[in-house]
């Protein structure tokens, strides 16, 4: 598996918090398989249970979309996983130039790209876009009723129009203020 040692199935995870993994891909159709066997080992450590398909199917979406339209040559995408207050977030940033959009959809029309962001609407309860320098960061999250967290708690989600990230990059990650959000629930 290609990664550096922020990659907690690799070295210790000790040095991320409990509801925090991520890894770092390089810029190779391997990192799609690579990035849906780290998540499901991240949700199969915290004993995530549901909506564990969605999930992996929107890491395999947007993983592909930072490779094909993100990632610049030589460079690499970050894939974040948390998990908090019954919350499951996946975040891809990345390096490339422009916001990603949801393209207009003719379902009749035979294509085989083009499809991912829609796919992402409809199985997440929420995604968006958060501008990083330089790159974007592209995250989905999932409302989970099984999750960790205290009891009685009700999951909270980014409402449409304000995307604050669960845990943001810091400023030396360049992360900066949100751009775009969307939500189709």
């Amino acid at each position: 598996m290609m990664g550096t040692e922020r990659d907690s199935g690799l070295v210790n995870c000790e040095n991320q918090p409990p509801s925090l993994r991520e890894h770092f891909y390089l810029r190779s159709r391997r990192s799609v398989p690579a990035a849906r066997r780290f998540a499901r080992a991240a949700l199969t450590d915290w004993d995530v249970r549901e909506r564990v398909d969605e999930a992996l199917l929107c890491v395999s979406e947007l993983v592909t979309n930072a490779l094909l339209h993100g990632v610049p040559p030589g460079r690499g995408l970050l894939l974040r996983l948390l998990l908090g207050d019954g919350v499951l977030r996946v975040e891809v940033h990345d390096s490339g130039d422009g916001v990603p959009a949801m393209p207009v959809i003719n379902l009749r029309e035979p294509v085989e790209g083009g499809r991912g962001l829609f796919l992402v609407s409809l199985v997440s309860d929420a995604w968006g876009v958060a501008e990083r320098r330089p790159g974007k960061i592209v995250w989905c999250e999932f409302a989970l009723v099984e999750a960790r967290a205290a009891p009685g708690a009700v999951p909270t989600l980014a409402a449409p129009a304000t995307v604050p990230p669960l845990a943001a990059p810091s400023a030396a990650d360049g992360a900066c203020e949100v751009v775009w959000t969307g939500s189709d629930r």
